[in-house]
């Protein structure tokens, strides 16, 4: 193993050529004799006893103080971060409540650079308690929104996504280090056991990253170059472990099991993966123009959860390069500013190598129910203006401690133009609205986008009738929809966490006539109790496109309790 020396001094103490993979210990063991501890028990202290601000308050700015053991701390945490995985113990103070024993890397790939205060920050509370946490929260991930000179993209995206599928939380924080004022940064969740605990019910399935910051050396020759997350299918399980990082025990068996459905049975991909989830990622990338992701040339930058149901959950990750601060998807050069408002919503349809869009979208009714995606997603955040007025609140949050950081990688005039204007000669960086202006326009015209769905309508519940002895034992649920439905779907579900079940819904025998080319269908689902609660939402499909009921089915989908029925 190579060494790294490094010198540093504390106060009455000197360090000289230690080696860095002891540095955690001898780190510690000074950090306690120096006194920077208050004690070796490692106590939770409140400062000033504060009222608790929520970790992800989205009207205040939070603050984070570190105190570290030496003056020479981006030295060492370059070292840490390029030679290994340890960390440089630290006492953290969050927003007022301090905690002692716990630790802080550098993290990030591409926003990683070497010699920078201003570099992502990685803060584990429970480091030496294992119990220690802030709210629930175990850790903190600092982004310093590299390559986003308008602070806004990964507040934007996170808060937009999460209306579709489990996101991240993100707040503005700022960043104190041995009380030096070092910049605000993006809080943003970190996807660990918390986050599959709230959003899945369950945090004991495997979880893989896609994209390693060290591959793995004497991988098998056979295995595939350069293919990243694209999860290709590998036949040597060994391979999977240059292209994803392991977050839990185990799980490679079923990760490549995902893989091989992809390649070879497309059909039946759904008893491994949530298809709806990985179709909301997909849409979401393209029409945020995410392209440090699976939808671009590396295909990294994003988690799979196997939850309670066996099914893989897709979840985004780093998204300072998202509305096209990244240009490259992977097919010639980078994309000019055009050439991103202009992004084909069906970008990698038909590119064997990306199968995640590609083995999807060969379905027609996944074809279908994606650019429904994409359609509702620009409707309701982009071209109603929605996605301004939201970031011209974000960064007006900012103002002031963007303009007091003096390690800030862009100017304060290039924060005020970022939001309209391109800012960078090299890099290029399209302003929000400069992007998003035209290409909401773009796809709302997109001969792909603009056939008309059939909208649901007349939904009912059938309930036991007011003289009726016999109590229901069954959901009968009809509904109606116009322009021409071909199919009607129910997707139903008995708890929070389950996955849906979908049910071809039955086409009623009185509906010759009706206005609209409108049709009514019905179906039936067996209560497990008299106590039953479904949950379910309805897909109307027509020749071109599809159309939902609720259209806010993935947070909200309607909900009717059995005994209701009854009464």
């Amino acid at each position: 193993m190579q060494k790294l020396l490094f010198n540093f001094r504390l106060p009455g103490i000197t360090f000289s050529n230690i080696p860095v993979f002891s540095r955690t210990i001898v780190l510690a063991v000074v950090w306690v004799t120096a006194g920077l501890f208050p004690s070796a028990s490692f106590a939770q202290l409140s400062v000033n006893s504060p009222v608790a601000r929520p970790l992800f308050d989205k009207k205040t700015v939070g603050e984070v103080r570190l105190t570290l053991p030496t003056s020479d701390w981006v030295s060492v945490l370059d070292s840490l971060r390029i030679y290994g995985t340890e960390a440089m113990p630290a006492a953290v103070v969050v927003d007022g409540v301090r905690y002692d024993g716990a630790a802080v890397r550098f993290r990030g790939d591409k926003s990683y650079a070497k010699g920078l205060k201003r570099n992502p920050f990685s803060i584990k509370l429970n480091s030496t308690i294992p119990t220690q946490n802030h709210q629930g929260y175990t850790s903190i991930k600092l982004s310093a929104a590299v390559r986003d000179p308008s602070m806004a993209r990964e507040m934007l995206f996170h808060e937009i996504a999460s209306k579709y599928m489990p996101a991240s939380q993100a707040a503005y924080t700022k960043l104190y280090v041995n009380e030096e004022y070092i910049g605000v940064f993006v809080n943003v969740e970190s996807i660990d056991k918390q986050f599959f605990e709230t959003n899945y019910g369950d945090a004991r399935g495997a979880a893989f990253k896609a994209g390693v910051d060290n591959k793995p050396e004497n991988l098998p020759a056979t295995c595939k170059q350069n293919i990243f997350g694209s999860l290709e299918y590998e036949d040597n399980l060994d391979c999977y472990k240059g292209n994803f990082e392991l977050d839990s025990r185990g799980g490679w068996t079923e990760l490549q099991e995902l893989t091989r459905k992809l390649a070879q049975e497309p059909a039946n991909v759904g008893q491994v993966l949530d298809v709806d989830r990985a179709l909301w990622l997909l849409a979401l990338n393209n029409v945020m123009v995410n392209l440090s992701s699976y939808s671009g040339n590396y295909s990294v930058n994003y988690y799979l959860y196997r939850d309670g149901n066996n099914r893989f959950q897709p979840i985004h990750w780093d998204l300072n390069l998202s509305f096209g601060s990244y240009k490259n998807t992977g097919s010639g050069s980078d994309l000019d500013l055009r050439d991103l408002q202009n992004l084909d919503p069906l970008l990698h349809a038909d590119n064997l190598y990306k199968p995640l869009v590609s083995q999807l979208l060969k379905e027609p009714l996944n074809r279908k129910i994606y650019l429904a995606h994409i359609r509702q997603i620009n409707e309701e955040n982009f071209l109603n203006g929605a996605y301004l007025k939201r970031a011209q609140e974000l960064r007006g949050m900012i103002v002031v401690p963007f303009n007091d950081d003096k390690n800030k990688t862009y100017s304060y005039d290039d924060f005020q133009r970022s939001l309209n204007e391109t800012v960078g000669k090299r890099s290029k960086i399209p302003g929000l609205t400069e992007l998003m202006g035209k290409r909401s326009k773009f796809l709302k015209v997109h001969p792909e986008l603009t056939k008309l769905p059939p909208m649901v309508s007349e939904m009912t519940v059938k309930g036991r009738a007011k003289f009726e002895n016999q109590k229901l034992n069954a959901f009968v649920v009809s509904a109606r929809a116009d322009k021409y439905p071909l199919r009607m779907y129910l997707y139903y579900r008995f708890a929070d966490h389950d996955a849906y079940t979908m049910v071809v819904m039955s086409e009623e025998n009185n509906t010759a006539g009706l206005a609209g080319g409108a049709k009514s269908f019905v179906a039936q689902v067996e209560a497990k109790s008299q106590d039953a609660v479904l949950d379910y939402y309805i897909l109307a499909e027509n020749v071109g496109a599809v159309g939902f009921l609720p259209s806010n089915y993935p947070k909200q989908p309607f909900k009717v309790k059995l005994s209701d029925l009854n009464k």
